[in-house]
C-alpha cells in the first residue's frame, strides 16, 4: 500500500535563523518542507539535508519574494516535488533599524519590499493554491507596542502584515483555511545581533520577565501550534511571542 502523501508546506527565508528552526520543526512535525532561500543556497541545502537525514522530506528552492515571478516559481517547484501545498510560512523579511530622518529611500524600498510586497505575493498566491484547511502564519513584531525609536519603518512594515492576516483571514471564508500572525521580541538570531553594541543586546534581553533573549526553537513551536490540529480554531490573530515583553 502506497503511503499517504504528507501535507507539504513552504517557509520562506528558511536558511537561517527563526525560518530555519520552524523548517525543521514543521518537518518533524511530518510536513514535507521547501526551505525558501534568497542567496544562501549552501545554508538551504544544509538544512535539507538535516530534514533528510533525520527522515523528513525536503527540498530548497531559491527564490526572492519581493519578485513576482519568482514567487510564482516558487509555489510551482513545491507543488511539482509534493504534489500539494497546505501552509505558508512567511518569515523572510529584513530589518533596519534608523531614525527617520536617516532613513533613506534606498532603506525604506528595501524594507517594503520584502516585508510587505513579499508577504503580498506570497499571499496572493496561496490564495489561489492552498488546500482546504491549510494554514497561513505570516511574521510581524513585538516591537510595535514599544514604540522604540529607531524602528519606525520596520514596524510600518509589520502594521501591514498585520492588516494583511487579518483581512485575507475573512477573504477565505468556506475554505477552512487560517490565517495568523506570529510577533516575535527579540529572538537571538544573526539578523537580530547585527550592528547592536553588547549593551543593546542586554538591554533588549531584560525587558522580558524571563530576562533573556527568545530561542529560535521557541518561535517554531509557536508556529507549530498554529499549523498543528490544535491551532485550528486561532484565525485572524496576532500571537504576541515574547516571554511577556508587552
Amino acid at each position: 500500500m502506497s503511503q499517504p502523501t504528507p501535507r507539504a508546506a513552504i517557509v520562506t527565508g528558511s536558511s537561517r535563523g527563526i525560518g530555519q528552526a520552524v523548517a525543521v520543526r514543521l518537518a518533524a512535525d511530518g510536513f514535507a518542507v521547501t526551505v525558501n532561500y534568497a542567496g544562501n543556497r549552501a545554508a538551504a541545502e544544509e538544512v535539507v539535508a538535516h530534514i533528510t537525514a533525520a527522515g523528513g522530506r525536503a527540498v530548497a528552492v531559491g527564490a526572492d519574494v519581493a519578485k513576482a515571478d519568482d514567487v510564482v516559481r516558487l509555489f510551482d517547484e513545491t507543488e511539482r516535488a509534493f504534489g500539494r501545498i497546505d501552509a505558508l510560512v512567511n518569515n523572510a523579511g529584513v530589518m533596519i533599524t534608523k531614525p527617520v530622518a536617516e532613513t533613506d529611500d534606498a532603506a525604506f524600498d528595501r524594507t517594503f519590499a520584502t516585508n510587505v510586497r513579499g508577504v503580498f505575493l506570497t499571499l496572493r498566491e496561496a490564495a489561489k493554491r492552498l488546500q482546504s484547511g491549510g494554514r497561513i502564519v505570516n511574521f510581524s513584531t513585538s516591537s510595535t507596542p514599544l514604540r522604540l525609536p529607531g524602528y519606525a519603518t520596520y514596524c510600518a512594515s509589520k502594521a501591514a502584515v498585520e492588516a494583511y492576516t487579518a483581512i485575507l483571514a475573512k477573504e477565505l471564508r468556506g475554505r477552512a483555511i487560517t490565517v495568523n500572525a506570529v510577533a516575535p521580541g527579540p529572538v537571538g538570531t544573526e539578523l537580530f545581533f547585527e550592528g547592536k553594541t553588547p549593551e543593546q543586546i542586554d538591554r533588549l534581553a531584560k525587558l522580558n520577565p524571563f530576562e533573556r533573549l527568545g530561542e529560535p526553537d521557541d518561535i517554531a513551536r509557536v508556529v507549530s501550534f498554529l499549523l498543528g490540529p490544535d491551532g485550528g480554531w486561532v484565525n485572524g490573530q496576532v500571537v504576541r511571542a515574547n516571554g511577556g515583553m508587552v
